[in-house]
């Protein structure tokens, strides 16, 4: 309503009220972090409203492929975009894949021979691990696959449910009692969109991400490229192994990297599912909970469920206050608990109210986000609309009034490890190895504490680049010159274009510091590449310590120039860092001090200033 009465008052004044775009913004990502079978499938139906949307164990179900679930805005069909490897990509992961499984040597990594058995099958049917590459390629469905695989991307859609997920199902889905004919070994990554979800999804995209047990490289990088793009994380476990299990705990500490520091995530949730499953009398006995406060079966059971909730929000509250993650993520409210129950928010017969299952305390949660970033979306708008006829107001007045100017200068796994360069994850995340990220600690020890207050994750530092550039300004106090009506105008036209580059240089820096921040890795990845390739050739009787000590005399050798490299590049790009600020509100503010002298040379006279105050008034309601 806001955005089209400020389009209103720009049509009243211009002739082409759509000379303004509302603009657009990149989507803020919510990371989803969860095994299969944890119940990620069933939340996010239940979040979206939409019993069985998504297939259960679509989530977490194939190791490697990532998932994101997005508003179709554009019709009533559920779609699917699904990015496929090329030819060649999937002939040499198919090389690697039968390396792996012809691998019979002493140090064969049963992980890796485990999913590349389950890669092989799942495509091209039972027993296909027992023959050879060649062999394979004789089969017909390699050349099916083959032709398959000569367009990029491939594109599901469908108005009916059922269709939609039946056809997306093999490109997102595992069956073990089936082999043959599913497709996700091919798939990099799958775009599901869903109609009708405007409210909670028009500005957010939920991103599925599982572990990257296959060493692939391709997927690896992918995937923590779209972990850094994460400003807010969801751990999905179930309840009753929430505390325990290592696993949520574990990926959480491992991506603590890519999440702060190296990354824009100011918010984790922890949800735990299941809640409805439970044995009422298992749990009197083990919670000690006495008998005579409540008497129905009903009673007892909802009861037993929220007492257990609540026990598992204190102790997951305290796992984290006790965890390293609690450094970076040190307000209350960035680290929420939430115990949730998908069937009970569906079937109103398991005992509990809506409210209890929290389920729509994650869709206020996703709706109050969208709705601030739609807010600050229409502030963006009728701040443009707003700057626009400052600019034609000051045109009214005498140009020739005295203007003052002022211008200055703007300032088993070891053999895994190696070939995928330095990192190993295990397939049910037991073990998670990066070389590289702890040799890059070395050096990240010394910075972390400065580099947090240069980029905080929120609040004020005194320190932050973003609190630079907010004092940055080139309109001078009140006090410094003689007031004029023109003047008046102009600077206010001024410092709505300094507030907008200012904001786009805000979300910009987030990125540069990602980038700085995983700088240091990359260097140190790419002095030991040569080494990493050297390693993994490395084969039979005495290998491993063949490896080892290849691995152990490299980093003697190179450290001291491989570690300076790392400062040297950081360094760099802090300087280009600054450049680049420098840079852009130089030019962005020539740009909008030209245009105001333009206008103010304009013959052409109209007073605009009644809808320059409407249009204060709807920068108000949105501040209110």
């Amino acid at each position: 309503m806001i955005t089209e009465d400020a389009r209103q008052i720009l049509k009243r004044v211009t002739k082409n009220s759509n000379q303004i775009n509302i603009g657009s913004r990149k989507k803020a990502t919510i990371g989803i972090f969860g095994k299969s079978g944890e119940g990620k499938s069933s939340l996010l139906s239940a979040i979206l409203g939409k019993k069985d949307l998504l297939p259960s164990g679509c989530f977490g179900a194939c190791t490697a492929v990532v998932t994101q679930v997005e508003a179709n805005l554009n019709d009533s069909n559920y779609k699917a975009e699904i990015e496929l490897f090329s030819q060649e990509e999937w002939e040499n992961e198919l090389k690697d894949l039968f390396r792996n499984i012809k691998d019979e040597s002493e140090d064969r990594n049963d992980d890796l021979f485990e999913i590349a058995v389950e890669k092989i099958t799942a495509l091209y049917g039972v027993d296909a691990d027992q023959k050879t590459l060649e062999e394979l390629k004789n089969d017909e469905r390699f050349a099916e696959i083959k032709t398959y695989l000569s367009v990029s991307k491939k594109i599901i859609s469908s108005s009916n449910l059922s269709e939609f997920t039946n056809d997306v199902a093999s490109y997102i889905q595992h069956s073990e009692s089936s082999s043959g004919g599913w497709y996700w070994p091919l798939v990099k990554s799958v775009t599901i969109m869903i109609p009708d979800c405007r409210e909670l999804l028009e500005h957010i995209v939920l991103l599925d991400l599982p572990g990257t047990g296959d060493c692939n490289k391709i997927r690896d990088d992918l995937w923590k490229s779209k972990l850094r793009e994460c400003s807010s994380v969801w751990i999905v476990s179930a309840i009753n192994r929430a505390i325990t299990d290592r696993d949520p705990w574990g990926i959480l500490k491992h991506c603590i990297e890519e999440l702060g520091p190296g990354g824009k995530c100011k918010r984790i949730n922890f949800i735990c599912t299941k809640t409805d499953e439970i044995n009422t009398a298992a749990y009197i006995r083990s919670a000690r909970l006495p008998r005579d406060q409540i008497s129905e079966d009903k009673d007892q059971k909802k009861a037993c469920i929220l007492h257990r909730n609540d026990h598992a929000k204190t102790r997951v509250k305290e796992k984290f206050e006790n965890s390293e993650i609690k450094k970076i993520f040190i307000t209350d409210n960035q680290f929420q608990v939430f115990t949730v129950s998908s069937d009970a928010f569906f079937d109103h017969n398991l005992n509990l109210e809506s409210s209890e299952t929290e389920i729509p305390k994650l869709q206020d949660d996703l709706r109050n986000l969208n709705k601030s970033i739609n807010r600050e979306l229409t502030k963006d708008y009728v701040n443009k609309v707003k700057g626009t006829l400052l600019l034609i107001q000051s045109g009214q007045l005498d140009p020739d009034k005295k203007m003052n100017k002022d211008g200055r200068g703007f300032h088993k796994i070891l053999g895994a490890l190696c070939k995928n360069y330095g990192c190993y994850w295990s397939k049910n995340w037991d073990v998670v190895l990066d070389l590289n990220k702890t040799l890059a600690k070395y050096l990240h020890k010394y910075i972390d504490e400065d580099f947090l207050k240069i980029f905080p994750v929120t609040g004020k530092t005194g320190k932050s680049v973003q609190e630079q550039i907010d004092k940055f300004s080139i309109i001078q106090s009140d006090s410094a010159y003689p007031s004029c009506d023109i003047l008046h105008y102009i600077q206010n036209f001024i410092e709505i274009e300094e507030t907008k580059l200012k904001e786009a240089l805000n979300r910009d820096i987030v990125d540069m510091k990602k980038d700085i921040y995983s700088s240091i890795k990359i260097t140190i990845l790419n002095q030991m590449a040569s080494c990493y390739q050297q390693a993994a050739a490395v084969t039979g009787t005495g290998s491993m310590k063949i490896k080892q000590d290849l691995l152990i005399s490299t980093v003697d050798n190179i450290k001291q120039d491989m570690f300076n490299k790392a400062k040297v590049e950081v360094l760099k790009m802090f300087n280009n860092l600054k450049l680049d600020v420098k840079n852009a509100l130089e030019s962005g503010l020539q740009e909008a001090i030209e245009c105001s002298q333009s206008q103010t040379s304009k013959k052409k006279r109209m007073d605009v200033s009644r809808e320059i105050e409407q249009l204060e008034r709807l920068l108000d309601q949105l501040s209110d």
